[in-house]
């Protein structure tokens, strides 16, 4: 969020937007906005109850969810009652179902890049089931949680090794089948769980603007598995027709992430991520200004914005350094 507020403020040469940020704690990205404010420890409908006074407190014009993005976007007529136009991602509907990735995949339609074969468990017995029928058709399964965030809860499974011996080799994401499978036996019944195939092949993260099913710009950039060799904008049309129909197909709107991976030389959907990925700064060096774009498309109308052309095949990485943060304030 620090470096689309940073862009957008970049390429606000007019002065037209006023950025407000809201979050439970000042952190870097507190600086960045013309204004900041502390969230109250709230979730559910008291936080969208929050919301709409704040905006109309404030005056907000365009609110851009991140908590409970799925609940405001349920509520956007009460914020439209105080003035705020609500740029979702999407319907409650299909945020509920973006989050969800068993029920997500079962509604795909994409030929062009069908997601992984998957098959979601919950017990023990469930997932002995489901490992007969996919391991006799590929020779690498992992596991992910049905509900998840940033990657976590994945794991490859090793049939080799222990989890020990996956930890002294330094090896990331990977976790021993038999260990997996005591883990299990001693649940009774957890959360959703996914087993499917593991796809090997390059990753390619996409972000996208949409204008309610209608894609507007999308930069793919393509990941190296080689430390430090950065990430290659790359505008494949078979990655773009793909994520075009991703956008009309679920009505997507504004900014959000759309992931995918080979296997087999072929295009393979692993995910739609409802927000801006973290890796947004790296794509606008590509041109397009995405969060800019955005805004000002969801705000005056999209036949008002330029997009500039995409500047294929750079080279692009990111790199950090040390900043002030403001200090807490003391209870």
């Amino acid at each position: 969020m620090c470096t689309a507020m940073q862009l957008i403020r970049q390429e606000d040469r007019a002065g037209r937007y006023h950025l407000i940020y809201s979050a439970p704690a000042a952190g870097i990205a507190a600086s960045a906005a013309h204004r900041f404010e502390i969230e109250p420890a709230l979730t559910g409908a008291e936080y969208v109850d929050w919301c709409v006074a704040f905006c109309a407190r404030h005056d907000v014009g365009i609110f851009v969810p991140g908590w409970e993005a799925s609940r405001i976007s349920a509520a956007a007529e009460r914020f439209a009652a105080v003035g705020t136009r609500v740029m979702a991602v999407g319907s409650s509907d299909v945020l509920n179902l973006l989050r969800n990735k068993a029920a997500f995949y079962a509604t795909v339609d994409l030929p062009l890049a069908a997601p992984p074969e998957t098959i979601p468990f919950t017990t023990l017995t469930q997932f002995d089931a489901a490992h007969t029928v996919l391991r006799a058709k590929h020779p690498r399964l992992c596991v992910k949680p049905s509900k998840s965030v940033y990657g976590l809860g994945f794991a490859v499974l090793d049939e080799a090794r222990s989890c020990a011996q996956i930890l002294l080799a330094g090896d990331q994401y990977q976790m021993g089948l038999a260990d997996f499978r005591a883990g299990l036996a001693g649940l009774d019944e957890f959360r959703t769980m996914l087993l499917m195939e593991y796809l090997d092949g390059t990753e390619y993260s996409v972000d996208c603007v949409g204008d309610d099913g209608r894609l507007v710009c999308a930069v793919p950039r393509r990941k190296s598995e080689k430390p430090g060799a950065g990430q290659v904008i790359d505008p494949q049309p078979v990655i773009l027709a793909a994520v075009a129909k991703l956008t009309a197909d679920y009505r997507l709107n504004g900014m959000f992430n759309v992931q995918f991976r080979e296997q087999g030389g072929a295009l393979r959907l692993l995910e739609i991520n409802p927000r801006m990925s973290g890796g947004i700064g790296m794509a606008c060096m590509a041109g397009p200004v995405l969060p800019h774009i955005a805004l000002a498309g969801f705000d005056r109308g999209f036949d008002k914005v330029e997009v500039p052309p995409l500047r294929a095949g750079i080279r692009v990485a990111e790199w950090s350094q040390p900043v002030q943060l403001p200090m807490l304030e003391q209870p």
